[in-house]
């Protein structure tokens, strides 16, 4: 037998969903903010000209990127109380993990940002009395940030998306609520189109913030061909 469609459930069952909204909008902008951070800090480990520092950071850099993230996130909420450290919150610990994995992208935005200033940058600085240390914080780093913003955006919007995963840990995000109100009316297709609804809201917004400080802080003259 065929079911009928009932769109009636999307106002009935609103505030759960905008519980769910909410909740996927604290873990996406907590686990971004706190990505960036590491990932400028990870990302200095990488340029830097110590060994030690460049290996561990290399290794830590490879090793979230080169795994699943939702492995990542069983190890940390599963995996972690076995070597006696226990997060009891499924909400700290999808953070923790989603924190870890963006730090570990961000940095390598981070990275490439950096080396895509031209190295005479560097040199006209010191040659003006600035210490290696002074070029890179103000003359190099606010560069980097600034190209790298594009990149920024597809890990920001990718992050918001990679947050569902955190409802096999049993966090009720967005996705999860959603999931459960289907079961409970056997209502699928709204459902579901609801919530691709709402997260395509909050990717096309963040995209669209991004995409104007982009160009609220574009070089004059590097962005002509978009102002047209």
């Amino acid at each position: 037998m065929v079911m009928t469609i009932d769109w009636t459930i999307i106002p009935e069952y609103f505030p759960i969903f905008m519980k769910g909204l909410q909740t996927t909008l604290l873990i996406s902008i907590v686990s971004i903010s706190l990505g960036f951070i590491g990932g400028i800090l990870i990302g200095m480990c990488r340029i830097s000209r110590n060994p030690l520092v460049y290996g561990a950071s290399t290794v830590y850099v490879e090793a979230f990127r080169g795994t699943p993230l939702l492995i990542q996130i069983f190890l940390i909420y599963l995996g972690l109380p076995q070597l006696g450290i226990y997060i009891d919150s499924p909400l700290v610990a999808g953070l923790i993990a989603l924190s870890l994995n963006s730090a570990a992208y961000q940095s390598e935005i981070f990275r490439g940002g950096v080396q895509s200033i031209s190295v005479g940058q560097i040199e006209a600085a010191r040659s003006l009395g600035m210490t290696y240390n002074q070029a890179l914080f103000n003359v190099v780093i606010p560069q980097a940030l600034r190209n790298a913003l594009p990149p920024y955006t597809n890990e920001f919007i990718t992050m918001i998306k990679d947050s569902s995963l955190v409802m096999t840990i049993g966090v009720l995000e967005l996705t999860l609520r959603g999931k459960l109100i289907s079961a409970t009316t056997g209502q699928s297709i709204p459902v579901l189109l609801f919530v691709a609804v709402l997260y395509f809201v909050l990717t096309f917004s963040t995209s669209r913030i991004l995409r104007y400080v982009e160009k609220r802080f574009a070089i004059p003259g590097m962005m002509g061909s978009d102002q047209k």
